[in-house]
């Protein structure tokens, strides 16, 4: 029922439009979301959501489990003004987030506290203003009856490439430029790390972007980037680009709070099972919530994807990747940047499961410090910083390229 309600309100929706000529417009623009007319109340044991929207646009709406969430697509939709606490005034609903999704399109992902159905859900226009209203009404429902009903409705929009088998690379042209997929943390409905001076994912983009520029300048590298604006990348989707992309390199970019441990100075983590600390294991479960709040659905990820990639990482390019993280290491430390006290760690990060791309995630500084802020936010410190990473990668390329002949012989 859940998975047929989704596409029946876009349906309607889109009909609506046409039969009531309230839509002289059609569905194009970007609508407002009105703050003051939206919000989510308790219904008994149910629900009740309200959205108030400066026009119509189409929607679509399903649930996702573990934990249970209510995810409502627009396209598109401007949250500008909407907080989540003064959206949140139902305990039924526990937690929201909101932002864009992918290009062109919003998702509102609200997390339950216990499984409900949704039983009913309508957008109303005014005839005269155009302003539109959703209303959602969910009930309560089992365990098996929301399991039954839980998942993200096929569509290519937002769906991951079909998994392709993944063939060994040939014999790379050691003249040739390594191509570095640089992978900006974060983006659209997830913002990562926030303080009053800057946003995680608006600083990572423009560093990945000042990066890219260097590297390729070098003439030594080309770059491709997991995104190029403020939109959400899931984390399993970075990994297909990559692969999709022939990668030879993957770098994750991050500037994270964090108040386990010492957070001060660029740190960079490999992949591993069991974290280096606690302070990368709740680093890498908070990158995952991320995923989860962001509406992502996961629930056949580790059987599909993690398991099997955990086991190959193991094998060549495991050590490919702690050598790289060395030497980034050594490049950012040779320009005098902050480093932190134990600068390579490893955790379980899902951004770094690729099977057969040398892959590291990057912490440039740590916005919860206040001399690394100054240092991120600082257009001449994140130049050095690039040229260390950049003097690292070379560093890697002439060690890697070396080990090769090596195993060739």
């Amino acid at each position: 029922m859940g998975r047929l309600l989704s596409f029946i309100t876009l349906i309607w929706l889109l009909a609506a439009g046409t039969e009531t000529g309230a839509w002289a417009q059609g569905f194009s623009g970007l609508a407002r979301v009105d703050a003051e007319a939206s919000h989510t109340r308790d219904a008994g044991r149910g629900a009740e959501i309200t959205l108030g929207l400066s026009q119509g646009v189409p929607y679509r709406l399903f649930t996702l489990a573990e934990p249970p969430r209510l995810v409502l697509d627009f396209q598109e939709v401007d949250w500008t003004g909407l907080t989540a606490e003064t959206l949140l005034q139902s305990e039924q609903i526990t937690a929201a987030q909101f932002g864009t999704y992918v290009p062109g399109w919003s998702r509102l992902v609200l997390q339950l506290a216990e499984p409900m159905k949704v039983s009913t859900a309508a957008m109303t226009v005014d005839q005269v203003t155009a302003a539109a209203r959703l209303a959602v009404s969910l009930a309560p429902a089992t365990a098996e009856e929301f399991a039954a009903s839980a998942g993200a409705p096929q569509d290519p929009r937002w769906d991951l490439p079909a998994p392709q088998s993944m063939p060994g690379k040939g014999a790379r042209d050691e003249n040739a430029p390594l191509l570095v997929m640089l992978d900006p943390g974060h983006g659209g409905i997830d913002p990562g790390a926030e303080t009053e001076v800057v946003i995680e994912k608006h600083l990572m983009l423009q560093f990945a972007r000042e990066l890219g520029e260097a590297l390729l300048r070098s003439g030594q590298f080309t770059v491709l980037l997991t995104r190029d604006d403020d939109y959400f990348v899931s984390l399993e989707r970075r990994i297909a680009m990559a692969h999709q992309a022939g990668a030879d390199v993957f770098i994750s970019l991050h500037a994270d709070t964090i108040s386990e441990g010492r957070a001060h100075g660029s740190t960079v983590y490999t992949l591993s099972k069991e974290a280096s600390d606690v302070a990368s294991a709740k680093l890498a479960e908070r990158h995952l919530r991320g995923d989860l709040l962001s509406g992502t659905d996961l629930s056949e990820a580790d059987d599909k994807v993690t398991a099997v990639m955990l086991d190959l990482a193991r094998q060549e390019t495991q050590p490919r990747s702690d050598a790289l993280a060395v030497a980034l290491i050594d490049g950012l430390r040779g320009q005098g940047r902050p480093i932190n006290n134990r600068p390579l760690r490893s955790a379980g990060f899902s951004v770094l499961k690729s099977a057969d791309i040398p892959s590291v995630l990057v912490e440039i500084g740590f916005l919860s410090s206040k001399r690394d802020l100054e240092n991120l936010v600082d257009p001449d410190w994140r130049a050095q910083a690039a040229r260390g990473i950049l003097n690292g990668l070379i560093t890697w390329r002439a060690q890697d390229d070396a080990r090769r002949t090596l195993v060739r012989q």
